[in-house]
């Protein structure tokens, strides 16, 4: 199957092939001049462990997000509790690090305080949207993105301050 490249900025003109028999999609140039080759396995790897994972999911997101640590206890349906460190932060739901994340789909209860207010728990209900297996170019820890079911109005609305503090405090003046 051929796939002419239409709205993809700088890439107009060109055409992609998917070849089904050797599981390999080809990039041609306007020509018709070979540009490359990736195995179906390469693009498959290239969804699964990409290391975007704001890009990746931006378009589920409902609130931003910011990188930061601390630690959070999460309890499954079954009552096994973990504790772990958060490797990103928002008002939506979290990044959970562990080297054994648990399956999307399941329902969780979290809890965790934000540095700010050490001293207040922070409660919700939430379900894993999806897991990062393996690390990443030995930057990203391998983990959970869970996203909240239920979680406070106002714990909420304090999530959204911190991300937006953390987020301009990043910015390069």
């Amino acid at each position: 199957m051929k796939f002419s490249v239409t709205m993809t900025e700088g890439h107009e003109g060109k055409v992609l092939e998917m070849n089904a028999d050797q599981e390999v999609v080809t990039l041609h140039s306007a020509t018709g001049a070979l540009l490359g080759t990736l195995s179906w396995r390469m693009v498959i790897e290239q969804v699964l462990t990409s290391s975007d994972d704001d890009a990746r999911f931006a378009h589920v997101r409902s609130y931003p997000r910011a990188p930061l640590a601390v630690k959070v206890r999460y309890t499954t349906p079954e009552g096994k509790q973990f504790e772990s460190l958060t490797g990103g932060i928002g008002a939506g739901g979290l990044f959970i690090e562990s080297s054994t994340p648990l399956a999307p789909g399941t329902d969780l209860s979290v809890e965790f305080a934000l540095p700010d207010r050490p001293w207040e728990k922070y409660k919700a209900t939430a379900k894993v949207a999806w897991t990062r297996n393996k690390p990443e170019r030995h930057l990203l820890f391998p983990g959970m993105g869970i996203q909240f079911i239920h979680i406070d109005e106002k714990a909420r609305e304090e999530l959204v301050e911190l991300v937006d503090a953390l987020n301009r405090s990043r910015v390069p003046t």
